[in-house]
């Protein structure tokens, strides 16, 4: 019983990540596909974690803190492009 409910909870994971591709491909404005990125993170997050669980392992957990750390970059890295015009700022000569 716990097995399916888990599988149920990875099916609509899955759902919203590709219900979120939508919104990324047809986001209005950049800040709404922004969202959607970390958004997808974030839910790509717990299906690996549900996916460990179905399958009895810790080996996922590595994984699960790469893309957390990589999610978190990739939203600070737009936010400052949006800010600023450029993600990685030019060495100005002293």
């Amino acid at each position: 019983m716990f097995e399916l409910i888990l599988k149920i909870s990875l099916f609509f994971l899955a759902l919203s990540i590709l219900v979120t591709f939508y919104r990324l491909i047809k986001g209005p404005s950049i800040p709404d596909r922004i969202q959607a990125l970390d958004t997808i993170g974030i839910t790509s997050i717990a299906a690996v974690a549900v996916s460990s669980v179905i399958l009895r392992t810790h080996a996922f957990f590595e994984v699960i803190l790469l893309i957390g750390i990589l999610s978190f970059i990739g939203t600070l890295a737009f936010a400052r492009f949006l800010e600023r015009g450029v993600a990685i700022e030019p060495k100005r000569p002293e």
